[in-house]
């Protein structure tokens, strides 16, 4: 059975394994322990925990193992984003959206009824919507959306083949020495800090193409071209040039952890800007722009 959405907002599976738990409440108080006893008990009481026949669920529930449970997330006092999206194109298949630095794509952290997502979903009526890439919460720009079930193993082939053209700008020093245009390739793996990636040795699995837009003083704008799609490879590739981009609080030194008060007024200068593609599902040739811009533009 297809569990609905609440607000906006897909539910949450969790399977439980055999244990010790005598009710479902205790289970969920020892598996999330960053949720508290009050709002575990207020999201029963507003049936938002449920069973995999979408029936809400009781507090006082015996635990049974090798089942699932569905839950809702929600955020009390949710902070408000102080911009937001908007919709680039739309069509039968396809949404692209211009997401604000700061937003996340889905639901994440402090944020859910502000993620892109639930505020597309929200604004199309369209509960049936995915993204179907990312981009990290701190970026701005160019994101698409699927809107029908069947066409999604489409778009994805698009990222997964590497025939998705994807174009970013970033602004960050500019260094007369460095030899530009060029392409940048490592291996990337997760850092220590979760929220961290780190460069080691061995063979690449990250390529990048830099080439220089503007100068302005002792800054310039950088045109990034990712041919890889790893977690945060743009900002690691342009650290180890030696040319970290403005306004990132995680590279090359950690300023402001993830669930950090946020600082609206420095945001990353990284903007997916242009997208480029042959839609799988009509054959046209598709090419999207955003309209944001960063601190120098061309």
């Amino acid at each position: 059975m297809r569990i609905p959405t609440r607000h906006g907002v897909g539910a949450s599976r969790v399977s439980l394994p055999a244990g010790p738990w005598p009710t479902v409440l205790d289970f969920l108080l020892e598996r999330m322990p960053d949720i508290s006893r009050s709002e575990w008990l207020q999201r029963f009481a507003d049936q938002l925990v449920l069973d995999e026949s979408a029936q809400p669920v009781a507090a006082t529930q015996a635990y049974t193992p090798h089942t699932k449970l569905y839950y809702y997330r929600h955020i009390h006092n949710e902070p408000v984003l102080p911009q937001k999206a908007s919709v680039v194109f739309e069509d039968d298949h396809l949404i692209v959206a211009d997401k604000p630095h700061f937003m996340p794509v889905t639901p994440a952290g402090r944020y859910v009824q502000q993620s892109l997502l639930v505020q597309l979903k929200h604004l199309m009526g369209n509960d049936d919507l995915v993204p179907l890439h990312r981009i990290d919460r701190e970026t701005a720009g160019l994101v698409m959306f699927g809107k029908r079930l069947q066409d999604r193993d489409a778009y994805h082939a698009l990222f997964r083949d590497k025939e998705m053209h994807k174009v970013y700008e970033a602004v960050a020093a500019y260094n007369p020495a460095l030899e530009l245009p060029r392409v940048y390739t490592s291996r990337l793996q997760p850092d220590e800090l979760f929220f961290r990636t780190q460069e080691v040795t061995g063979e690449p699995n990250s390529e990048t193409r830099i080439s220089l837009l503007k100068v302005e003083g002792q800054r310039a704008l950088y045109q990034l071209e990712p041919v890889s799609g790893k977690r945060h490879q743009l900002r690691v590739h342009m650290m180890a040039l030696g040319l970290p981009l403005e306004g990132d609080q995680f590279y090359p030194t950690v300023l402001r952890g993830p669930d950090a008060d946020e600082d609206f007024s420095n945001p990353l200068q990284l903007l997916a800007k242009r997208v480029a593609f042959t839609d799988p599902v009509t054959g046209q040739a598709r090419e999207f722009h955003s309209a944001l811009h960063l601190k120098i533009h061309t």
